[in-house]
């Protein structure tokens, strides 16, 4: 918590340094990757950098941890850290990183506020940082402990052993350890990072969910070529170079499994909601499920564009079937009427879970844009769900804060 010195401050500040932020986070990150200009090409994704989410996604970060130390000063707010902490040791970052983030966010604070910093606030928003940075590493060595390597040693050779084509725009890829041993075990709902050398010389990492049950001697990734806004590609560098140029026997740098997006032990009701690659992760609990809780009641949905962009349609109605007390619903904006079988329910347009009959002690797990958890979110508090059993998955910058 906050020392007492600290939380008046923080507090009668906080409304400035918010407003502020934009600029604050625009100005670390430039002055940061000026000083190491090998962080943009080797660390940071590029084009998160360029459109600014990753500055929108560090501000609301920033913001949300000062506000709960303010507004709950008993606990630490490790729900906003845990999503973070799980990113940062798929990238395999180390304590030493954060003492330099601290000097250039710091120093944008203090340039962008000027003469209201004083020493006493600086000294504050100092405690705020240093709370959170101290808070992260500690649970990011649990996570290496965990996964039982050293700090930062996160990266693995693996081998495509098999790629397959999906849908019109995605492609799965298993991968294998080169000596034949098992690949390290992982929970469902889990990602790994992965490594391409692009043709200018950078290194970009990109995450992507297992889309497959742990307990095989594979991984499975799926991967979707993403687009500019006009619709025309590349503009997804990695997931580009992915669907061009990974072919089987091929060798990818893959991090080990990281992700707090998790399915939960027990028999209690589960609702699994996605909506184009979001999709992804749920594979990997269905798959999971049928093997070891084929009789938990789960309500699966899937909204994409068509049939024919919806990857793995056909085993994601299979992994349903296998479970004795579950129901698959989809949803397509277009393409309904071209379908030759009705593997499940299918509706055209948006997904609406207002329809369903849910239990009330369902738990739901959400993956997918930010605008389709938001709204599948405020259908399922409609429903009388808790806030506290909405669970979800965002890939890319982490918005939902900052909206």
């Amino acid at each position: 918590m906050l020392s007492d010195q600290s939380a008046p401050i923080v507090r009668a500040t906080l409304p400035a340094v918010g407003a502020a932020l934009g600029d604050i986070t625009d100005l670390f990150y430039r002055h940061m990757f000026k000083e190491c200009p090998d962080l943009l090409n080797e660390l940071f994704n590029r084009a998160n950098q360029k459109n600014g989410t990753q500055r929108e996604a560090l501000a609301g970060a920033l913001a949300a941890f000062a506000q709960a130390l303010v507004e709950h000063p008993d606990q630490r707010p490790d729900a906003i850290l845990g999503r973070i902490a799980n990113k940062h040791a798929s990238l395999g970052i180390t304590s030493d990183q954060y003492t330099l983030v601290a000097r250039h966010l710091l120093g944008a604070v203090a340039e962008v506020l000027g003469d209201a910093v004083t020493p006493a606030v600086a000294a504050a928003w100092d405690e705020v940082y240093w709370l959170m940075a101290n808070a992260l590493v500690a649970m990011e060595a649990r996570l290496y402990a965990g996964a039982g390597v050293e700090d930062g040693a996160v990266w693995r050779n693996m081998e495509i052993a098999e790629r397959t084509e999906e849908s019109l725009d995605t492609v799965s890829f298993v991968l294998r350890r080169p000596d034949g041993a098992p690949s390290e075990p992982f929970k469902p709902g889990q990602y790994v990072s992965v490594q391409a050398l692009l043709p200018d010389g950078a290194r970009q990492i990109r995450q992507y969910s297992l889309s497959a049950a742990p307990g095989r001697k594979t991984w499975r990734i799926t991967v979707k070529r993403e687009r500019s806004a006009d619709g025309r590609i590349p503009a997804g560098e990695v997931s580009s170079w992915l669907h061009d140029n990974a072919r089987p026997g091929d060798i990818l740098k893959v991090s080990l499994p990281f992700g707090d997006l998790v399915l939960p032990d027990g028999h209690s009701p589960l609702l699994l909601a996605s909506a184009g690659i979001g999709i992804t992760p749920m594979l990997s609990m269905l798959d999971h499920l049928g093997e070891v809780s084929p009789d938990r009641p789960v309500t699966v949905i899937h909204a994409d564009r068509s049939p024919a962009h919806h990857a793995h349609r056909r085993e994601l109605a299979e992994l349903t079937n296998r479970l004795s007390n579950a129901s698959l619903h989809v949803w397509y904006e277009t393409g309904v009427e071209e379908l030759q079988e009705r593997l499940h329910h299918v509706e055209e347009g948006w997904a609406d879970v207002t329809g369903l009959t849910l239990p009330k002690d369902i738990t739901a797990y959400l993956c997918g844009p930010l605008a389709f958890m938001q709204a599948i979110r405020s259908d399922l508090l409609g429903h009388g769900l808790s806030p506290k059993a909405i669970h979800y998955e965002v890939f890319g910058p982490d918005l939902w804060l900052s909206k």
